[in-house]
């Protein structure tokens, strides 16, 4: 497995998902499937290897029937 440097900000993010999604009961796999996008792309957002966009942010705010800014709650702006 090659060495990803991750961002603080993306592991951050990806924890505060990871945390909403098992207090829904969700699996990755049928987060994934709600908001349209593949298993492994939500295993990386998780994981804090991917920088998403705004629109797949709101897809999962919307399938955790949260707010974005929910999820980026704590992350500085700086």
């Amino acid at each position: 497995m090659k060495n990803i440097k991750r961002h603080p900000y993306l592991v951050e993010l990806g924890s505060t998902i990871r945390d909403k999604r098992k207090a829904k009961g969700l699996t990755q796999e049928s987060l994934a499937f709600e908001a349209g996008i593949d298993r492994s792309y939500i295993g990386g957002i998780e994981r804090g290897e991917r920088n998403i966009s705004i629109l797949t942010l709101a897809k999962i705010a919307k399938c955790l029937a949260c707010d974005i800014s929910s999820l980026t709650k704590g992350i500085p702006n700086d």
